[in-house]
């Protein structure tokens, strides 16, 4: 009786593994070990710069491929896809999850080569500020694509789920992303517990960094401000970052933070966290800011209140609003701590790893056994 092999899954689209520079990567860095251990021969593909990020901590049974591609904001994305999608065409995994809309345009010829191919669409990319008009007809383009040719999605939030129904006329497995649940630690960097303000975000315009930056020139008179995050490549709102700090405000700008240890402080002992993503369905940070107990204060969006429901306060968009919201918050301990309650109880229930991981394993298994049957039919 010969020994039956074990099902191969090619990732593709993050920067790679382990790294900690976003959510598509914590995601693999969960994702990765688990299918391992669970029997899978895993490959994630990455980019060289990050090739030996945190090699330490690998799972040796993960195999990670570096590919060619061009580091800039607006190709990185796609030629990286374009390398890893041909190699993995050549070598023919089980199944490949493809991360990000921008790779839809290679699913054709994954799918000629008979690789089945479960696509995590993320969030609205061509919705996002960032992006050219150019860029945004081109993820549009991608998401056409996706919709035409992945054998299944992954849609991580409802409100995801109803746009990629209306526009696409697909539906997918609902799949969030998880965290991890944190007791009270002790508060870094000589800061004092609920008595600092925070926010954890990505340099863009629509994660709503100009009106906070605005704002914290006002709170920073009561209560020091604490900003994570950078844009990647740089830009005015990193200027601006910098000028503010060198100023008489009590703001520190403590870039990208790839130690979770530290960010996991932040968020458990900060006072107010501001949460100001506008584009995307459940977003990794508000989902591990809610596992660390943060009082929130969201922008007002659809899938902002989908993930965090009764756990937070929300507000416009704006300055005066941001500053008048997290002064409330601030002066109220008891709603502080009520809040840091009811988001670790929904975070527990909602969006844990375990979870998420085995939602994961079961729909690889399902787009792997379903497009084999498909085959089979056909012969």
């Amino acid at each position: 009786m010969s020994e039956q092999i074990s099902p191969s899954v090619t990732i593709i689209g993050s920067r790679g593994y382990p790294s900690y520079y976003g959510g598509f990567e914590t995601l693999v860095r969960k994702l990765a070990p688990y299918l391992a251990e669970h029997g899978w021969r895993v490959t994630v593909y990455g980019r060289e710069q990050l090739a030996g990020d945190r090699r330490d901590e690998a799972h040796p049974g993960v195999k990670t491929t570096v590919t060619w591609g061009m580091d800039s904001k607006s190709l990185s994305t796609l030629t990286y896809g374009l390398s890893a999608s041909v190699d993995a065409a050549r070598r023919k995994p089980d199944v490949a999850l493809v991360l990000n809309v921008a790779n839809g345009f290679y699913l054709p010829m994954l799918k000629l080569r008979g690789v089945p191919t479960l696509v995590n669409v993320d969030g609205i990319e061509w919705e996002r500020d960032k992006w050219g008009r150019a860029a945004r007809a081109l993820f549009r383009a991608g998401a056409r694509c996706t919709a035409a040719a992945a054998d299944a999605l992954i849609l991580d939030s409802a409100a995801i789920a109803q746009q990629w129904s209306r526009d696409f006329g697909r539906s997918g497995y609902f799949i969030p992303y998880g965290g991890e649940q944190l007791d009270d630690v002790t508060p870094p960097l000589g800061l004092a517990r609920r008595g600092y303000v925070l926010m954890v975000a990505r340099l863009v315009p629509e994660n709503s960094v100009g009106a906070f930056l605005e704002a914290a020139r006002e709170i920073s008179r009561r209560w020091p401000v604490v900003v994570v995050g950078s844009s990647g490549y740089g830009g005015a709102f990193e200027q601006e970052l910098t000028d503010l700090t060198s100023e008489q405000q009590d703001i520190r700008w403590l870039g990208h933070v790839s130690d979770d240890n530290l960010l996991f402080a932040l968020w458990n002992n900060a006072g107010a966290y501001f949460h100001g993503h506008s584009v995307g369905g459940t977003n990794p940070a508000l989902v591990q800011a809610m596992h660390c107990g943060a009082p929130t204060v969201a922008r007002e969006t659809v899938y902002n209140r989908e993930v965090l429901d009764e756990c937070g306060l929300y507000v416009e968009p704006v300055a005066a609003g941001i500053t008048s919201r997290i002064f409330q918050l601030m002066d109220n301990s008891e709603q502080q701590e009520k809040l840091a309650r009811l988001a670790r109880d929904r975070a527990a229930r909602t969006y844990g790893w375990n979870s998420v991981m085995e939602s994961y394993r079961l729909a690889l298994d399902d787009v792997q056994a379903n497009c084999r049957r498909v085959r089979w039919s056909h012969v």
